[in-house]
């Protein structure tokens, strides 16, 4: 008698659930700028006014439907008495900020490997930028990785308090400040007055820097 093979039962594998999108970071910029808002007790209108935009173009932003410029990030930011990195960051609870300020003890180290909150320029005369810290809470330096874009508005410039300084890592940079323009190359450093209206682009492809910005203290966030 000669043995027959079966053929094998075959299994029916469960389904894998989808894994859940990723938020876009400027959706989330404009979900925690909301909550912000709403903690600080103000509405849209009122914060718009006292930061000098338009009631449309906040609820734009906390729309996720337009990107911030750094420097309209900065006003905005200081007019409910936080950072603009703060804003980047992803403080979804109380627990996480309590954490995030516990952890400061004079310094703050933040791995290459670390997960770091990137906002993408989505304007024609916006940057990318991406936190470079997590001390995001009352420290005066913000520091953040530029990547410029190619080109700009012309009628577009931006000023706020305080001062910036750019250091160069990789492309070519056309940064003016006032009426001097500034031809940047990899290691050059350019140190300024962040009151004076400025802007850049990058030439010849990508161009990225390492900027600091330092915002005083009583800064109300209206240009000057």
């Amino acid at each position: 008698m000669v043995a027959t093979k079966k053929p094998a039962r075959k299994t029916r594998r469960a389904a894998q659930p989808a894994a859940p999108a990723e938020i876009p970071a400027h959706v989330e910029l404009g979900v925690r700028l909301k909550q912000r808002r709403l903690e600080a007790g103000l509405t849209l209108a009122a914060l718009a006014e006292q930061a000098g935009f338009g009631k449309a173009y906040l609820s734009r932003i906390e729309n996720g439907k337009k990107v911030p410029p750094i420097g309209s990030l900065a006003r905005i930011a200081s007019v409910l008495g936080i950072e603009a990195a703060s804003l980047l960051s992803d403080n979804a609870s109380a627990s996480q900020a309590q954490k995030a300020q516990q952890s400061w003890r004079g310094a703050s180290l933040v791995k290459r490997a670390d997960k770091r909150p990137t906002v993408m320029g989505g304007s024609a005369f916006g940057y990318d930028y991406l936190s470079l810290t997590d001390a995001t809470t009352g420290r005066a330096l913000q520091p953040f990785l530029f990547t410029f874009p190619d080109k700009v508005d012309k009628f577009v410039f931006f000023e706020h308090e305080g001062e910036e300084m750019m250091h160069v890592l990789t492309g070519r940079v056309e940064w003016q400040v006032g009426v001097d323009k500034f031809i940047l190359e990899p290691g050059d450093t350019l140190h300024f007055d962040s009151r004076i209206p400025h802007r850049g682009h990058a030439l010849s492809g990508p161009a990225t820097a390492l900027v600091v910005i330092y915002s005083p203290a009583g800064y109300d966030g209206h240009l000057a």
